[in-house]
């Protein structure tokens, strides 16, 4: 137990910089912008790359030069994220609760019942599945529960080597490993062999989204975006240590509690790497948030695009919003690769 806390106390390996393994080498392509661009909605990160490239960098390397050498390709998140939770690499107080058994009742109101957790209403739905407000029978707090049906999942290609479930069952490990107090918590998992259900219990953040409902009349003003930019970096910075980028950082994702504290959400693009070599070469996450060099179709960085797309929201959480929207996929594109990019300076008034 004491090792246990002190581990907590301290944080995990990663977090020092133990985990570390040498760079490895691989060939740059050539910068090339995509012109063949579908018109999908700019504010959705459900864009796919057209050549069906998986979400993580599976690219072959040569480490070696040579034609003859035999050639490795860096790990998936997937090994990454088993091998870490298999060998204790976990920065938790205390593990996610894992539930093998599914009972689906009612409680003496009518109320539809998962396990311990009684049904309230429906907060809201994604590309898998849906998010509901359930309350616990047993310490009687509010938990968000994302449901899905593993069928419709494996059914579901997001690449043509992946599919819908293997990105959830990324995220699942990816929110394993984590606890920090600008991160949304994993509480449970629930996954029965015998039924097509998997569920998700995350901690229920009260607030609203920042900026829902982004306009020209929906700006946070400069202090309140500096103490919500704080808690940003301070989640991102946290991530980034454990070598995991988000990929989709947007107002959408960050969500606050009726403390004012700002937590980030959604891992369903995230990424894991062995170390600080953190190359991708597609982005996975929302047009309007994405940085230059995602768009040339080369290799970027995944904690640069993430620094990005937070300076993308904090010009939405001031103005309200978005700086490079443009009409089309492509016009948003361009104008993120060549717009002339301006503040407006505007003085402050003295009393």
């Amino acid at each position: 137990m004491l090792n246990k806390t002190l581990s907590f106390a301290m944080g995990c390996c990663s977090c020092f910089g133990f985990i570390r393994t040498p760079n490895r080498q691989s060939q740059r392509s050539k910068p090339t912008t995509n012109n063949n661009l579908c018109q999908e909605p700019l504010l959705d990160d459900d864009i796919e790359d057209e050549e069906g490239e998986p979400l993580y960098n599976d690219e072959v390397t040569n480490n070696s030069g040579d034609e003859g050498a035999e050639e490795t390709r860096p790990k998936r998140s997937e090994e990454i994220l088993n091998f870490r939770v298999e060998n204790g690499m976990i920065c938790r107080q205390f593990p996610v609760k894992e539930t093998r058994k599914l009972v689906r009742s009612e409680d003496e109101n009518g109320n539809k019942m998962i396990n311990e957790y009684i049904r309230e209403y429906k907060i809201g739905s994604g590309s898998y599945g849906k998010v509901a407000l359930y309350r616990s029978s047993v310490d009687d707090k509010h938990y968000a529960i994302k449901a899905f049906h593993k069928s419709y999942l494996l059914k579901l290609r997001v690449a043509p080597s992946e599919t819908a479930m293997m990105d959830v069952l990324r995220e699942v490990l990816i929110m394993k490993m984590l606890e920090h107090p600008n991160i949304v918590n994993l509480i449970e998992v629930i996954d029965d062999p015998e039924t097509d259900n998997f569920y998700m219990v995350l901690e229920y953040v009260e607030g609203k989204w920042i900026c829902e409902g982004s306009g020209p009349t929906c700006g946070l003003g400069e202090e309140t975006a500096r103490r919500y930019l704080r808690d940003i970096v301070s989640g991102l910075t946290y991530l980034h240590a454990h070598n995991i980028v988000h990929l989709d950082i947007k107002p959408d994702n960050l969500l606050i509690t009726c403390h004012g504290t700002v937590k980030i959400g959604d891992f369903s693009v995230s990424q894991a790497f062995e170390d600080d070599k953190d190359e991708l070469r597609r982005s996975p996450g929302t047009p309007v948030f994405t940085a230059p060099e995602c768009i040339l179709g080369v290799k970027y960085g995944g904690k640069a695009a993430d620094t990005w797309a937070v300076g993308v929201t904090l010009y939405c959480m001031i103005l309200g919003e978005y700086p490079f929207l443009g009409d089309t996929l492509q016009d948003t594109y361009d104008k993120i690769l060549y717009m002339a990019f301006m503040f407006i300076l505007v003085p402050i008034s003295q009393s």
